[in-house]
Order: structure tokens, then C-alpha cells, then sequence
């Protein structure tokens, strides 16, 4: 036995070394600018998105500062109609295209997931980077033809008839409709490496029922995205074809209709804004477990929300059309949808709550950004079961009622958890601690700021403003 045991050494140790070999080729990173471009690794792939879209979100603001530097008083020509409605279209279509989805879906999904899952790299890692390269390639398209003066002119949303052909004539609605190609491809890229992932790459032993909450949420976002991103790219597909190729898929006058563009527009539109809240709700339920120092409370009925939550965002989109003259009968449906999934969304909150009130609470940067998030979510929440109504929708539509909901909504269910999770890993991600100091000033400027531009604007859309 003695005799047989340094063969049986010595033949692992080939087998062993042969492996290392075999994953040092495999994972071998090539150096240089071409290596820096190739590298398919999640983590370098997910902060290259939240670093991107960081900047978008930049470049947004300043768009947002311009905008209301127009509107500081009346008669004001800083901006011309022109560069107004440009600037107008770009800060939305940044924002939402450009910053809210690839920073919270694919930045922190990509970053994070794999990390959870036990896994080495996320699946189909060339997929993943081309998503990235497609990412980039519609924001400069978007923005190449802004600073070219040929910026898209109709709004985020691009209605029709105000997009086709007769209203907008020249190439600025099909530089629009490029950049969602391009934007919503590389979401659904994203969305398979991520679902394929939490459903084959899990480490030994996490089954469904041990997943982390925040693999649960991003496992049903890319569900989400896999099935509500066709319905946006076919929209503007079809507008495309309609402006350079002369079919009649939005002109009443050759038997199209344009509320086919909104029923297609917001049959996206709306999931897209969960798409951007259950990101955030995931990174406050692993924050909120982690600096109250226990388990979260009420895992399943979190999972079981979110799940729900995915299933009824696909049923409420017609509340943006209220005002459009649909059947009062299709629209009673859809308040009940609209009041309904409000539901889970109080489900996560009571949970949240109670996992703080039996916990012992750790008051630091992230969780302060998590408090935040709580008062302004809830007041765009309770906004939304506003506007889910009728009557009170078709007062207060096109007003600044809308425009503070949105802002509350998106803002709060974004921005507010974004800046929770980048202050909680950006240790992991930077190996240096966040200045708490600073970062308490970060948030009660932008908290006091936020509120006092944006809470008005509930009274003026009141007053039909």
C-alpha cells in the first residue's frame, strides 16, 4: 500500500496541474486596449454599465437643469421651441432608455448575480458584453444626434401621428426609434444571460426556496424584460417602416390606428416600471436584512409579491390611456388592475418594516438612503392609486400631477436604492470605504432638493397647470 501511494500522488498532481492549464487558457485575459474591450468577465461588464449609464444619468440632469432654466420665467428665450423639444425628448428618453434600466437591471444584475449564485461568470458572457456594445452604440446614436441638431423632437414616448411621417418630417423619430433597437436588444441579451444563470449556474444546494430575495427579483425582471421589450421594438419598428418605407400601420386615413403605437408602447411602458422598481426593492430588502442584523421577515410572501407583481404589471397598461375614449367598460378592468397591484407592493413594505422593528438597526449611509426611498415611493404610490381612477385621471392628465407621480415613482424606486447599493458595494467593487460624512450630505441635499422641486407640482397639475 505504501508502495502504490506516490503513484497515486503524483497522477493527481498531473490531473491537477493539466487543469490548472486548461483554466488559465480558458480564462486568460489578453492585455492591452484590445484585452480591456474583450474582457467578458460579469464584474468588468457590470460596472462598465453602471458606469455608462452613471454618466447618462449626468448628462440627463443637465438636460433637466436647462429645461427648467427655460421655464424660470415667462417669456424666457434662453431656449428656442426647437432646442426646447429636443432637450425636452432627450432628458426623458435618457433617463428612461439610457440610465434607469441599464443601471439597475443590467448594471447591479450583472455585477451582482453571479457573485450570489456561486458562479465563476455569468452564462453566455459574449452575449452579455455585446449587450454592453449595443448599449453604447444607441446612446450614441441618440446623442449624436442631438449635438448634431438633429436630436429627436416628439417626446420620449414618440405618439403618432406627431412621429410619422407627415408631422416630422426629416430623420430626427427614426434616430429615436434606432436607439430603442439598440437599447432594448441588448436589455433582452442581458435578461437570458441573467435567467439562465439563476436557473443553472446556482452553487450546490441553493435551491428555489434558499435563493436570496434579490435573485428571486432579478430572475422575474428578466422575465419581465424577455417579454415586454418585443412590444416597444415592434412599435418602433413599425413606426420606422411607416416613415422611410411608406406603410400605414399608424394612419387612419389608409385603415391603420394610432392607438395601436400607445397599446403597443405601453403594453412596455408600464412593466418597464416595475422593471425599474423591483431592482431597487431587492437591494432595500438585502440592505434592510443586513443593517437590521437579522433574517429578512416574511421571505416567501416577498417572493410571492414579486412574483405577483410581475404577472399584474402586464395588466394595467391601458391606465396611461384614459383619456384616449376607450370603452368605459375595458377601462373599469383596468382601475381594478391598476388598484390590485398595489397590493404586493404593501406586502413588501409591511415586511420591510417589521424586519427593522424586530431587528437591531445599524443607522449607516446606506440605510439612511433606504429611509429615503421609503417616504418618497410611498407618496408616488399613493399618487398612482390616484390617477388609477377615472375620473380623477382624465382631470388631472397632461398636467404637472403626472409629471410629479412620474418623478416620485422613478426617482424614489430608483435613484434612491441605486445610491444605497452603490454606497453598500462600493467596497466590493472598489476596495475603499465611502466617506460617510459626505455621503450624508449627498443625501440630505439631494432628499430636501428632490422634494421641494418636485412636491409642488402635485398642487400646480391640481390647478390644471
Amino acid at each position: 500500500m505504501a508502495l502504490t501511494e506516490p503513484i497515486v500522488t503524483n497522477e493527481k498532481d498531473t490531473q491537477d496541474s493539466d487543469l490548472a492549464l486548461r483554466l488559465a487558457r480558458t480564462w486568460y485575459q489578453p492585455s492591452g486596449i484590445w484585452g480591456w474591450l474583450s474582457n467578458t468577465h460579469h464584474t468588468a461588464v457590470g460596472k462598465r454599465f453602471m458606469v455608462t449609464s452613471f454618466i447618462f444619468f449626468l448628462l440627463g440632469g443637465v438636460l433637466a437643469a436647462l429645461m427648467r432654466l427655460q421655464l424660470v420665467k415667462p417669456e424666457n428665450s434662453f431656449l428656442g421651441p426647437d432646442q426646447y423639444n429636443q432637450i425636452f425628448t432627450m432628458h426623458g428618453s435618457t433617463m428612461i432608455f439610457l440610465f434607469a434600466v441599464p443601471m439597475m437591471f443590467q448594471g447591479f444584475g450583472v455585477y451582482v448575480v453571479p457573485l450570489m449564485c456561486g458562479a465563476r461568470n455569468i452564462a453566455f458572457p459574449r452575449l452579455n458584453l455585446f449587450s454592453y456594445y449595443l448599449y453604447v452604440g444607441g446612446a450614441l446614436v441618440l446623442w449624436g444626434g442631438l449635438l448634431t441638431n438633429t436630436g429627436p423632437d416628439v417626446g420620449w414616448f414618440a405618439y403618432v401621428p406627431l412621429s410619422g411621417p407627415q408631422y416630422s418630417p426629416g430623420h430626427r423619430a427614426d434616430i429615436w426609434s434606432q436607439m430603442i433597437t439598440f437599447t432594448e436588444v441588448s436589455a433582452l441579451g442581458v435578461a437570458i444571460c441573467l435567467a439562465t444563470t439563476i436557473l443553472r449556474y446556482r452553487a450546490p444546494g441553493m435551491t428555489l426556496n434558499r435563493m436570496p430575495i434579490l435573485l428571486w427579483e432579478k430572475l422575474v425582471i428578466s422575465l419581465m424584460v424577455i417579454f415586454a421589450m418585443p412590444a416597444v421594438m415592434v412599435a418602433s419598428g413599425l413606426l420606422l417602416l411607416d416613415r422611410l418605407v411608406g406603410t400605414h400601420f399608424f394612419n387612419p386615413a389608409e385603415g391603420g390606428d394610432v392607438l395601436l403605437y400607445q397599446h403597443l408602447f405601453w403594453f412596455f411602458g408600464h412593466p418597464e416600471v416595475y422593471i425599474i422598481f423591483l431592482p431597487g426593492a431587492a437591494i432595500v430588502s438585502t440592505l434592510v436584512s443586513c443593517f437590521s442584523r437579522r433574517r429578512i421577515f416574511g421571505h416567501t410572501p416577498i417572493v410571492v409579491s414579486v412574483v405577483a407583481t410581475g404577472f399584474i404589471g402586464f395588466g394595467v397598461w391601458v391606465h396611461h390611456m384614459f383619456a384616449t375614449g376607450l370603452p368605459q367598460l375595458s377601462e373599469s378592468f383596468f382601475t381594478a388592475a391598476s388598484l390590485m397591484i398595489v397590493i404586493p407592493t404593501g406586502v413588501q413594505f409591511f415586511c420591510w418594516l417589521a424586519t427593522i422593528w424586530h431587528g437591531r438597526l445599524q443607522m449607516r449611509l446606506p440605510m439612511l438612503w433606504c429611509f429615503g426611498y421609503f417616504f418618497v415611493f410611498l407618496i408616488g404610490g399613493l399618487s398612482g392609486v390616484m390617477l388609477a381612477s377615472v375620473p380623477v385621471d382624465l382631470q388631472v392628465h397632461d398636467t404637472y400631477f403626472v409629471v410629479a407621480h412620474f418623478h416620485y415613482v422613478l426617482i424614489g424606486g430608483a435613484l434612491f436604492p441605486m445610491f444605497a447599493g452603490l454606497y453598500f458595494w462600493l467596497p466590493k467593487m472598489t476596495g475603499r470605504m465611502p466617506n460617510e460624512r459626505l455621503g450624508k450630505w449627498h443625501f440630505w441635499l439631494f432628499f430636501i432638493g428632490f422634494n421641494m422641486t418636485f412636491f409642488t407640482l402635485h398642487f400646480l397639475g391640481l390647478r390644471g397647470m
